[in-house]
């Protein structure tokens, strides 16, 4: 698979089966996105890799506070600005819509948070979470080099015939996250990415992008 037909499939699955994922697969990708780029070679992720019983009692904890209309921890950083203004906003609301009414969630029904939760805490299925803290020393700089090596991992995940959905959903149940990996106080949860082969018979759901010229300027050339 070359670079391009990684990036054109890449797309935040959300059903996976329950076929395991070697451990070996995720070494080698993992080992391979450590290439991704570093200002002044800082590196600040750190990354967990959860499966098996220690993640199905995650989901069951998780799950349990998203069912019980827990409206999560405080948060360490807003997952989006508090006033979202056009084009945004439209972006957004547009593609959240998309999202949930191909799970049989509609946007009128009353108990969407609760199930929208239920579903994320669940990892939608997937046999694998990593969880990406950065050092909460780091500034914003060093988190743009954990968006980019993530951005990295999932691709190497598409190299490998595996998809992926990173949520930012479990920073909500961050104390949960952080019981279950052994994370330390100095340590922020950046967001984590389920991992694992698509369900087959689930149509695959790519949301819009916005066109070329909305997000690029050329000068000169």
């Amino acid at each position: 698979m070359d670079v391009y037909e990684a990036v054109d499939s890449r797309r935040a699955v959300r059903a996976f089966s329950d076929r395991p994922v070697p451990r070996e697969v995720l070494e080698r990708v993992l080992g391979a996105a450590a290439r991704a780029p570093s200002s002044g070679n800082l590196q600040p992720w750190h990354v967990y890799v959860v499966a098996g019983e220690p993640l199905a009692g995650l989901k069951r904890r998780a799950t349990a506070r998203a069912r019980a209309g827990d409206p999560g921890d405080e948060r360490q950083y807003p997952m989006y600005p508090a006033e979202l203004a056009a084009p945004y906003r439209d972006r957004f609301t547009a593609a959240a819509a998309q999202r949930y009414a191909a799970l049989g969630i509609e946007r009128d029904d009353p108990a969407r948070p609760a199930k929208i939760a239920a579903l994320n805490s669940d990892g939608f299925g997937a046999p694998v979470v990593l969880f990406c803290y950065v050092d909460r020393a780091m500034g914003p700089g060093q988190w743009a080099d954990a968006g980019m090596y993530l951005q990295t991992v999932m691709l190497l995940l598409r190299a490998e015939g595996l998809h992926s959905c990173p949520q930012v959903m479990w920073t909500m149940y961050r104390t949960t996250v952080s019981e279950t990996v052994g994370a330390g106080d100095e340590l922020v949860l950046l967001c984590g990415v389920s991992v694992g082969y698509a369900r087959d018979g689930v149509p695959p759901l790519r949301t819009g992008r916005a066109d070329l010229r909305e997000t690029v300027t050329f000068v000169g050339g």
